[in-house]
């Protein structure tokens, strides 16, 4: 691993509060292991089993779902520092029912959960650490996905897009923002069709309630 992976996980809510020298002695108790992926190229496939956490390094990965007809659902993004696939892997044997694949091209680092389930051989003072930070990582996508929950049981495709675009403005505090998803990927996050929720987002412009440029929005009162 580079100096920059190295610094990346550092910074990562799973190596929180740790000093160097607990970081690097965890990297090996945890296998941990980097490889390099294409855009679109398949990290995880439904289907699949892993007894490995995976977190981004550098680039960005979608954790979707996918229809018996391939329609996708975008659960959600992961950027430098967050990690994907946690319970599936601390539920070992399970068959993932999401696939993960990078929307550029990405490093990812993929760390043995069985570690951290089971007792450390090694007697970490800091394993403990590393657990604490795991649940909380956890506990704030399950946060996360309440959040989605509530976009997505709006009616209509205006209160949708709405709902969103309130929360990623309150999220980032400011009026005027960017979203991480291209038009495709918004009306997969938001299970709504294209061309609809496209028309709409017109609508809203021409009725004075935002402005937009690709993935950069304004909210106007």
């Amino acid at each position: 691993m580079t100096s920059k992976d190295i610094a990346v996980i550092k910074k990562s809510q799973l190596f929180l509060g740790m000093e160097d020298n607990e970081v690097d002695h965890l990297l090996g108790c945890l296998s941990a292991a980097g490889r390099d992926y294409k855009k679109n190229q398949i990290i995880l496939h439904s289907g699949d089993s892993t007894n490995s956490i995976g977190m981004v390094i550098s680039g960005r990965v979608h954790i979707l779902k996918e229809d018996f007809w391939g329609n996708r659902n975008i659960i959600t993004e992961a950027l430098p520092g967050d990690v994907f696939a946690e319970g599936y892997a601390c539920t070992q044997g399970t068959e993932l029912e999401i696939s993960v694949v990078p929307a550029e091209d990405s490093r990812i680092l993929f760390l043995e959960v069985r570690r951290l389930i089971t007792t450390c051989p090694n007697s970490c003072a800091f394993h403990v650490k590393l657990v604490r930070n795991l649940l909380s990582v956890m506990a704030r996508k399950n946060l996360m996905m309440d959040e989605k929950l509530t976009h997505l049981t709006k009616r209509t495709t205006r209160e949708k897009l709405l709902s969103y675009l309130s929360s990623e403005s309150r999220r980032q505090g400011s009026a005027s923002f960017e979203i991480p998803y291209n038009r495709q990927q918004l009306a997969d996050y938001l299970s709504v069709d294209r061309s609809a929720m496209t028309s709409e987002l017109s609508r809203m412009r021409d009725e004075g309630l935002l402005t937009f440029e690709k993935n950069r929005f304004r909210l106007l009162i």
